[in-house]
């Protein structure tokens, strides 16, 4: 397998903007990643795209608008680790000497999606989701569970939220940029005890794109390349082996994956960006990603290691509770964004001294499952 780098990187502002289509979103994310890199888009010679809801042929829409067509296109669904998925395949393509050179789009637009202004309603053969487990519910009784065996408090999930809110005000990019107390948290509306509006990402529109080649071309075009150290994407095993359900065996598993291929432990990352579509959530993947050991959570919030200046930054880009979640860019966002802060190029909200990061995305429910998918990118400059 050879080496493969990030050569160029974009996005779309997040938001809601259901008078700009898909196509149109992820044609400026993809304009942005070819800027970036500074190719011309003839060099590009295979595509991954992602979607959830509107398009069909995700890749073929958007990169005709930049002048891409009559190379290979592969289109993928994974739901909000589908852009994951896509950056993965392009990895994947080009790690195994298929193509030199490629692209992952992530796009979605969720204010003109089937569903806009509602829950993803569930599939009629889902039992789970037809008695009422949506994905508020889950989550909801996962932050029972933790106040009940951690110590959690409400008070604890409401910080997380201040936190990410706070790194978005420093994003340009974020869907909202306003600081919030813990205190307007807690008293916005209950969605799903004891889960409230304000820990609850936003639906949004957007896209993102990464552009991936091997080493070779990356030299020629930079003397420091951010190179992708690993990727990892697991399935979720049936949901009667999970003795625990504060504790996800999907993300430890793909977790453990992704250090052994890039040869480095959780002690080795200085940044995550990382699947927070509700605050409680975030509090866990801590312990999924070894950043702490199981059931130390809270204490890994509470003493500011997560938040910029701390001892790993999470989500300084805001995550999914401030930048949006447009489900299928945010998994080629979170790469995006690692890259970013690698380059030293994050702007305000920078991470000082970065030099390998994770990005993880999580997506899907299925009945009988842990989860639908687990996806995760070690980089490093």
């Amino acid at each position: 397998m050879r080496e493969v780098a990030v050569l160029g990187v974009g996005q779309s502002k997040f938001g809601k903007m259901p008078d700009i289509s898909v196509a149109e979103l992820g044609r400026d994310a993809a304009l942005a990643a070819v800027e970036d890199a500074g190719i011309n888009v003839k060099e590009i010679q295979v595509a991954y795209g992602s979607r959830l809801f509107d398009l069909m042929c995700t890749s073929q829409d958007i990169l005709k608008e930049i002048g891409v067509t009559n190379i290979e296109m592969v289109n993928v669904e994974n739901a909000c680790s589908g852009g994951s998925t896509a950056v993965r395949g392009v990895w994947k393509e080009i790690a195994s000497g298929h193509y030199d050179i490629g692209i992952a789009i992530g796009a979605e637009s969720m204010t003109t999606s089937p569903i806009a202004g509602r829950l993803i309603p569930p599939g009629k053969d889902d039992l789970n989701g037809q008695l009422g487990l949506t994905m508020p519910g889950v989550f909801g009784m996962l932050a029972r569970r933790q106040m009940e065996e951690n110590g959690a408090t409400k008070e604890d999930f409401a910080q997380v939220s201040v936190k990410n809110h706070h790194h978005g005000c420093l994003n340009p990019f974020a869907q909202y940029k306003k600081e919030f107390t813990i205190e307007a948290v807690l008293n916005s509306r209950m969605i799903c005890d004891p889960i409230t509006l304000l820990e609850c990402c936003p639906n949004s529109d957007g896209a993102a794109a990464v552009i991936l080649c091997s080493m070779d071309v990356a030299r020629k075009y930079t003397r420091n390349p951010v190179r992708i150290l690993s990727s990892s994407l697991l399935s979720g095993d049936y949901s009667y082996r999970q003795d625990d359900i504060t504790l996800s065996p999907l993300g430890v598993k793909t977790a453990q994956m992704a250090y052994e291929m890039a040869g480095c432990g959780p002690e080795d990352i200085d940044v995550v960006e990382l699947h927070d579509a509700f605050a409680p959530e975030e509090i866990l993947r801590y312990e999924d990603l070894g950043l702490c050991k199981k059931g130390e959570g809270i204490a890994f919030l509470r003493s500011g290691a997560s938040a910029l200046g701390g001892k790993v930054p999470v989500n300084p880009s805001g995550g999914l509770l401030a930048l949006g979640h447009p489900l299928s860019a945010s998994g080629v966002r979170v790469v995006v964004e690692i890259t970013q802060q690698l380059r030293g190029r994050a702007g305000q909200h920078q991470v000082d001294g970065a030099k390998v990061g994770l990005a993880h995305m999580l997506g899907g429910m299925v009945t009988g499952l842990e989860a639908g998918a687990c996806c995760i990118h070690i980089l490093a400059k």
